[in-house]
């Protein structure tokens, strides 16, 4: 009996020895490490209600990986941001926290079975500043500009390929950049009487109509020479999205930029002229008559707190060119606008957007008095939407105590560019966007 009991047991060992054996040599095979090429990231951005962030990487792995070989955990990402025009250019550095990935080609499309890129989605927010694809210079220039966000991807965990293991890898070269909608617009400048405007423009696709255009004048912090900020640092992009293309059934849309502010003013800041007036209305003027696709009834204007401004003047002084006007927290104070300039204001359908609780440019002072001397005066398509606060109607972002995120009252215009503004007319709801389309010089 204890023969047979010392018997048993050599043979487990024997077999225990084997199965380590054999473990050790298949831990090691899928263990070799397989060669890459040199790896790198391209950023994507995309433009928020509160501005442009960078939204995702797309990491070339520098090898072709299967689809579902990486996981949230696989990297780690670190970003550096500076801005060129500061003194000391650092702003800022911390960790980005990854949300999603998955395998992709090159531009970003999820892998049928394998690729060579993975894609890294990332965490964004308006209380958090480290995904920001711009900075706002309030200390110096006044204005927003691009900023050099630098990544630095690290890899955690192996990734396992039919050939072996990619291990190791850091990733911090730069391959390029994609900035989601930008992209589909062209930007250009144009000179008139020593005055050069920068300007981005977008041109829907074809068709057997003539097309609207709508143009769209920035606030004080998009001045400049870089045609595409007006469109980042808020969400002026969104006027090419499909959402709001609908409406019109396609439309040209305009976004010149001044080179200082809209509201400098012959004499001074915000005295009811502006020095960049007839530049303006001379590069509208050019891009109608240089585009005959361009249905010349149907031009609308619209801006935002110094474009509110400049929206006002110019339907103040060029009465009849415009079929309709939305001024969005608009900054000409009501003690400048005589009733004579009532009279021409008038003449242009107006839709006036801003929020009770803006403290910048005061609707009490501005909007408020101005719409009431239009309906006064006999207006007959004017309206007036007149927001409690400004907060996150998505659902995706909160405050701590849970209710919507709010932003800053005076950011009105975020309720333009999502068309969540909208108005009784003749007993239908109609939204800003579907009146502006609806309205013609030859209605």
């Amino acid at each position: 009996m204890l023969k047979k009991i010392k018997t048993q047991a050599k043979t487990a060992m024997i077999s225990t020895l084997a199965a380590g054996a054999l473990l050790s040599y298949s831990t090691g095979a899928a263990a070799q490490e397989v060669k890459t090429q040199p790896a790198s990231y391209q950023t994507v951005t995309e433009i928020k209600d509160w501005g442009a962030v960078n939204t995702k990487l797309i990491v070339d792995l520098g090898r072709s990986v299967p689809k579902g070989s990486i996981t949230p955990d696989t990297f780690s990402v670190h970003v550096k941001r500076s801005d060129h025009r500061l003194k000391t250019p650092f702003l800022e550095e911390g960790s980005r926290k990854i949300t999603n990935v998955y395998v992709s080609d090159k531009k970003g499309n999820p892998a049928v079975k394998t690729g060579r890129y993975a894609v890294l989605e990332m965490e964004v927010s308006p209380a958090s500043s480290l995904s920001s694809a711009l900075n706002y210079d309030a200390a110096g220039t006044g204005f927003n500009d691009w900023t050099e966000n630098k990544y630095t991807i690290t890899q955690q965990k192996d990734i396992q390929t039919n050939a072996g293991v990619i291990s190791g890898l850091v990733i911090n070269q730069f391959a390029g950049e994609t900035k989601e909608l930008v992209k589909d617009f062209s930007t250009g400048q144009a000179t008139y009487n020593h005055i050069t405007l920068s300007y981005a423009n977008y041109a829907p696709e074809k068709d057997k109509e003539k097309n609207p255009l709508i143009i769209w004048l920035h606030g004080g912090g998009e001045g400049g020479t870089d045609g595409t900020i007006p469109l980042s640092a808020n969400k002026a992009v969104n006027f090419a999205t499909e959402d709001i293309q609908d409406h019109f059934d396609g439309a040209y849309v305009l976004a010149p930029q001044a080179p200082t502010y809209w509201m400098d003013g012959i004499t001074g800041r915000a005295d009811g002229t502006s020095k960049y007036e007839e530049a303006l209305m001379a590069l509208i003027q050019e891009q109608v008559a240089t585009n005959p696709d361009i249905d010349p009834s149907r031009i609308y204007i619209g801006g935002a707190s110094n474009g509110g401004y400049m929206t006002m003047l110019m339907t103040r002084d060029y009465p009849g060119y415009f079929a309709a006007a939305f001024p969005v927290c608009e900054g000409l104070n009501n003690s400048l606008i005589s009733d004579e300039d009532i009279q021409s204001v008038k003449q242009t359908p107006t839709w006036f957007v801003t929020a009770e609780n803006d403290t910048i440019l005061p609707p009490s002072l501005n909007t408020v008095p101005t719409y009431e001397r239009l309906v006064a005066a006999g207006a007959k398509n004017v309206h007036l939407s007149l927001f409690e606060d400004v907060h996150d109607t998505s659902g995706l972002y909160m405050n701590a105590d849970g209710t919507p995120y709010q932003y800053n009252g005076h950011w009105s215009w975020i309720y333009v560019f999502n068309n969540e503004v909208d108005t009784v007319i003749n007993g239908n709801t109609i939204t800003l966007m579907d009146w502006l389309a609806e309205q013609s010089l030859q209605n």
